[in-house]
């Protein structure tokens, strides 16, 4: 009997009848479809892919520009325009009938790092990279993946980076020792000096942070850097175990933007995509008051692990309530990454 297929996880990529590449988002999906934002479309003009030529459609990680996407969809290919009852929102979703391949990160990374097969200059730094980190933390290299162009086989070794992907929680804190020590010993190089203060300027066009906060939020990550020259990002995806919910479990309905103070209490999911942070102590500084607002959860990965237990942040995004309808807990939580704030929510660290 053929085993299962294994399900959509957060940055696997699907390529459509089409020929549409799109990143999926999250673990979490209704059935029969794969949540996920259009990233590249066949050109005969773009600069990825060799035989194929891709335009990349998504100009930034931002909600502004995922809607520009949706736009897209719905004067072109409306059938991937997706109403999510659950979630309370429209968003781009892909039917798996339509799904013509299902690409995931660890095979992609397992076949690169199969003997004797012949590397691109840039695939042979994946495989480097990948085995520095596996080595220096003590990991088996098959809980990491690949993921982005190098994964769909469209990149381009001029000017491609590479994106990683680490699966579990503990797998990715181990990780992130490693790439510290590698930044320590120099194998690889942090963003620092006058590249980290230019990428701060430009990100702070697209957020609604100063380039001063965004230092501060990306030393704290430290998830991204260089090595030999190429740009590199981490990004840890939950294993299927540490999925404890299930696509209507919990309803969400639109209350209108809030910006609050509050007490991280528990920043465990904060690692993740979506970035959960629980919260107590919460002052409602702008919009609707409510008694039980405990959570605070991005969809924006740039706010991820950027606030640490028992910290105070500041946040402003969408008040939704959680309704249960399954007989879970009810309540009420603040969304970063929602087309409502229209680029304007935002978590980052606050002195109590």
């Amino acid at each position: 009997m053929m085993a299962a297929a294994r399900p959509f996880r957060d940055h696997d990529f699907v390529a459509t009848t089409e020929g549409l590449l799109f990143c999926v988002v999250g673990n979490v999906h209704p059935p029969g479809r794969a949540i996920g934002y259009l990233k590249y479309v066949p050109s005969e003009i773009g600069k990825w892919g060799q035989a194929e030529r891709y335009e990349r459609v998504l100009k930034d990680y931002t909600m502004p520009s995922v809607e520009e996407t949706l736009q897209l969809l719905r004067a072109r290919y409306p059938w991937y325009i997706f109403r999510s009852q659950v979630l309370g929102m429209e968003m781009s979703a892909v039917p798996r009938r339509l799904v013509k391949r299902h690409y995931r990160p660890e095979e992609r990374l397992r076949e690169l790092h199969t003997p004797m097969v012949d590397l691109d200059p840039l695939e042979a730094k994946v495989v480097e990279l990948t085995s520095l980190l596996a080595k220096t933390g003590g990991l088996d290299v098959g809980c990491l993946g690949v993921t982005g162009s190098v994964l769909t086989r469209i990149h381009n070794p001029s000017f491609s980076d590479i994106d990683l992907t680490v699966y579990g929680r503990e797998n990715a804190l181990r990780l992130k020792a490693a790439l510290e020590q590698l930044f320590e010993d120099e194998t690889a190089a942090a963003f620092q000096g006058r590249f980290l203060k230019a990428w701060a300027r430009e990100k702070s066009k697209r957020v609604p942070l100063s380039p001063l906060e965004i230092v501060e939020l990306y030393r704290r990550k430290r998830d991204r850097g260089f090595y030999r020259g190429t740009q590199f990002s981490i990004h840890p995806v939950r294993l299927r175990e540490e999925v404890h919910e299930r696509y209507g479990d919990r309803r969400f309905r639109s209350l209108g933007l809030v910006a609050i103070r509050a007490r991280c209490r528990d920043a465990t999911e904060a690692i993740f995509l979506p970035a959960t942070y629980g919260i107590a102590e919460v002052t409602v500084e702008e919009g609707p008051r409510v008694p039980d607002l405990a959570e605070v959860t991005s969809y924006d990965g740039f706010y991820s692990e950027v606030v640490r237990e028992d910290e105070w942040l500041l946040a402003r995004g969408k008040l939704e309530r959680i309704e249960s309808p399954r007989g879970g807990k009810a309540g009420h939580r603040l969304l970063v990454g929602s087309f409502e704030a229209r680029g304007a929510d935002f978590i980052k660290p606050a002195a109590r």
